[in-house]
């Protein structure tokens, strides 16, 4: 089953993958660091404008590396989890005094900079540099719980993911590196959380897809927690504080802050998280950028 399922989604893939810049002839390893970090958690759309701009201003680790972590805060502006800012901004330091300024290929050497794990590890190796690893993210899962194990939906990421990925990860370093994609795009294309396009899929034209056979039953396992809600919580007073602090080069006074949301202890509480994750630093007039 594996060849086959292997070999119908990588020539799906070769005939069908979106046009991104991470998968342009030339992109540097560097910019493949930057743009999983930027993708964790934030969509496409939203990420090609931010990743441009960030790698025209700063094309190499040594670059970023050489000024404050709060400009790579700034300049992350309204991606989202800001603090992938301040890791990506470590590792780029990291990548410059222990590597020379060159992204390592070895997943154990990437697993060993600041906020690189699992994942972000096998994927710069696999996508910069051609190795062969089994890459697996949330897409990735739903893919392999629907055509290989016939549910609706993934359980809860495992260490077993990884090996059902090698179970179907063709031999060459080629086809391996297009097969990871491949499931990546079918994802998020075509075997979509909601509403799968099941018409458009290569491996339900290859009566490769178990779900489909089994006439698709209903999940009935355990689901994520809804997630809370944005409006009124403490994540929106820090996207409020943040907002406030990218956009002066000086610091932010109390007196400043209080207009920037009016629950007193509910904005004490979100400054003294950003205090407390390095995102703020107190400073003798108020609060900047680290």
């Amino acid at each position: 089953m594996a060849d086959g399922f292997a070999a119908a989604v990588v020539e799906w893939y070769r005939e069908n993958r979106r046009d991104l810049p991470w998968r342009r002839d030339g992109f540097t390893a560097w910019g493949t660091l930057v743009s999983e970090f930027m993708l964790q958690q934030t969509p496409v759309a939203r990420v090609i404008p931010h990743l441009e701009e960030w790698l025209t201003r700063w094309p190499t680790p040594a670059a970023l590396a050489s000024v404050p972590p709060g400009e790579a805060v700034r300049a992350w502006k309204s991606l989202g989890y800001p603090r992938r800012a301040l890791w990506l901004h470590a590792a780029a330091v990291a990548i410059t005094e222990q590597h020379g300024g060159v992204v390592p290929d070895d997943v154990e050497a990437l697993l060993a900079l600041p906020g690189i794990g699992d994942y972000t590890a096998r994927a710069v190796a696999v996508f910069a540099y051609g190795h062969r690893h089994p890459v697996v993210d949330t897409n990735i899962r739903r893919v392999i719980a629907r055509a290989v194990d016939g549910l609706g939906e993934a359980a809860a990421p495992a260490k077993r993911d990884l090996a059902a990925m090698e179970a179907l990860l063709p031999r060459d370093r080629p086809s391996a590196a297009a097969f990871n994609a491949g499931m990546m795009e079918l994802g998020a294309v075509v075997c979509v959380a909601r509403s799968p396009r099941c018409d458009a899929c290569p491996l339900a034209a290859a009566d490769a897809c178990a779900w489909r056979t089994a006439g698709y039953p209903a999940y009935d396992g355990p689901r994520k927690p809804a997630q809370k809600r944005y409006e009124g919580s403490d994540r929106q007073v820090r996207g409020r504080i943040m907002a406030e602090l990218r956009a002066s080069h000086l610091p932010v006074s109390d007196a400043e802050l209080e207009n920037v949301w009016p629950d007193a202890a509910q904005r004490e509480r979100a400054l003294a998280g950003l205090l407390a994750d390095g995102l703020a630093v107190a400073a003798e007039d108020g609060y900047t950028l680290p």
